[in-house]
């Protein structure tokens, strides 16, 4: 994965050998990240006949610190990955990982079954189950020739 992509990812900033240039977390006068800035998820979205699966990887965050809801048309993750220990910015020799809140909402391609909706964490990778409703279901029909 580039940096960038990387960056993306995990929602702040890196720089590597390349001089590749991304956006720094902001950070207020004393240096610190600031408040209310979230780092993005990246998520993989796809289907089968019946639901939409959503999956992201999630790994460090404990399922009591997510937040998942599903609306008629919208999917919506918010978590906080938590250190587990206070290290000071300048005994860092390489600081890549994120730390902090998160989010990443999705319009979802079609209506589905919100109250049906389920959601686990596995290796790391947290999967969201979404039915589609009956309506919305994928059905082929076969042409009759004309009788």
């Amino acid at each position: 994965m580039s940096d960038n992509n990387f960056a993306k990812f995990f929602g702040r900033g890196a720089e590597n050998s390349s001089s590749v240039q991304v956006e720094e977390k902001p950070k207020d006068e004393a240096g610190s990240e600031e408040e209310g800035f979230e780092g993005q998820l990246a998520i993989d979205v796809y289907q089968t006949e019946d639901e939409i699966l959503v999956k992201t990887p999630i790994a460090g965050v404990r399922p009591e610190d997510l937040d998942i809801s599903v609306t008629d048309d919208v999917l919506t993750v918010k978590g906080e990955r938590k250190r587990d220990e206070k290290i000071e910015e300048a005994d860092y020799l390489v600081q890549e990982c994120y730390w902090g809140s998160f989010s990443r909402s999705y319009i979802l391609p079609m209506a589905v079954d919100a109250e049906n909706a389920a959601a686990s964490i596995k290796d790391g990778v947290l999967t969201v189950t979404i039915p589609k409703e009956a309506k919305s279901k994928t059905r082929v029909i076969q042409v009759q020739e004309g009788k």
